[in-house]
């Protein structure tokens, strides 16, 4: 538990930097826009008061995250990281219908950028800020399995091509005094930061809804297939939920009917032991011991069973589909290939 402080107390101080950082980008784009007059340049300075607003909702996110459960929220606080990355992508498609529309606006009417020079210099400075920013917060978020400090990071690092874009816009617009240049760059990254902010929308939606992650299920079969027990008779409806930087496991464990409840709660909590030691992330386990049925005989690896009633003809594989399968598996399940626990010879 304590370990599980720190780290959300080093992700709020590391979030607050990101604050921080954002607010000094903020005023140097400005700073670039006033010398500039440029479509482009004004685009860059509206992500980046999307960033600041973002990183001040990462802030209040990874507060609330860190709160202890309690009687009104039983599964803790974890949660409010989907909202907050869900509010951040919609704030960046906000930016990128704003950029747009100016855009457009100076492609009607004509806009004329001026200084380019120095702002070229002050953006191109801002940018290699941003994407170290976002490069260390993205890591930090995915070691971690903090959603807000991934948005985070992939905004900032989104940020940094889009500013590297306007950055070369602005050298192209001083070379060849094509002034149509800038606006059309401008409504061109307005469109890409819509983009991602739907991605980022479309990520914290899914973490809401607790949509399946095939690929963590995929891992977690795999490992628990390669070191089965022969008393771990079936497992089955395993759900996981995703919240904040831990996760929930929900599953069915199906072992011999004449375990003593002694034992049976000692092989689930070697089971449990087994998973925890495979991750990095805190996780609370819910599972429902089953107790094995005569149809389970032809699928148990239990030899020394005293009570078997049906020949052993093999394993069910775990894996994305069986696990995550209701009911209990039975000799159904096997591949026609298998029998008495062996492949068919082709």
């Amino acid at each position: 538990m304590s370990e599980n402080k720190n780290t959300s107390q080093n992700n709020f101080t590391f979030q607050r930097n990101v604050a921080i950082v954002g607010i000094a980008l903020f005023l140097g784009k400005l700073l670039a826009w006033h010398f500039t007059n440029s479509d482009a340049v004004f685009s860059d300075a509206m992500e980046s008061i999307v960033n600041i607003i973002a990183a001040f909702m990462g802030l209040y996110s990874l507060y609330l995250a860190a709160k202890p459960k309690d009687i009104d929220h039983p599964y803790g606080h974890g949660k409010v990281e989907f909202v907050t990355s869900g509010v951040e992508g919609a704030l960046i498609i906000f930016a990128g219908i704003i950029i747009i529309v100016q855009a457009v606006d100076s492609l009607l009417h004509g806009n004329i950028p001026k200084q380019l020079d120095w702002g070229i210099a002050i953006v191109a400075a801002t940018a290699i800020i941003n994407y170290l920013m976002g490069h260390i917060s993205f890591k930090k978020g995915v070691r971690e399995n903090s959603l807000v400090l991934q948005s985070s990071g992939a905004h900032l690092k989104s940020d940094t091509f889009t500013t590297l874009g306007v950055v070369l816009s602005l050298i192209l617009v001083q070379i060849t005094k094509l002034y149509w240049i800038d606006a059309a760059v401008a409504f061109l990254f307005g469109a890409y930061i819509m983009y991602v902010g739907y991605t980022i929308i479309r990520k914290s939606l899914s973490g809401i809804m607790d949509e399946a992650d095939e690929d963590m299920l995929k891992r977690l079969a795999k490992f628990l297939d390669d070191r089965r027990l022969p008393q771990w008779t079936d497992l089955h409806n395993v759900r996981i939920q995703q919240h904040g930087s831990g996760l929930h496991i929900d599953a069915h464990l199906t072992m011999p009917w004449y375990y003593e409840l002694r034992r049976a709660h000692q092989e689930m909590e070697d089971m449990y032991k087994l998973i925890g030691e495979s991750h990095d992330r805190a996780i609370e386990f819910n599972f429902h011991l089953d107790d094995c049925k005569p149809i389970s005989c032809a699928i148990c690896a239990l030899f020394s069973c005293p009570v078997r009633e049906h020949a052993f003809v093999g394993q069910v594989e775990w894996n994305v589909n069986t696990i995550t399968q209701e009911n209990k598996h039975t000799v159904n399940d096997l591949p026609s290939s298998y029998v008495n626990g062996n492949k068919k010879a082709e």
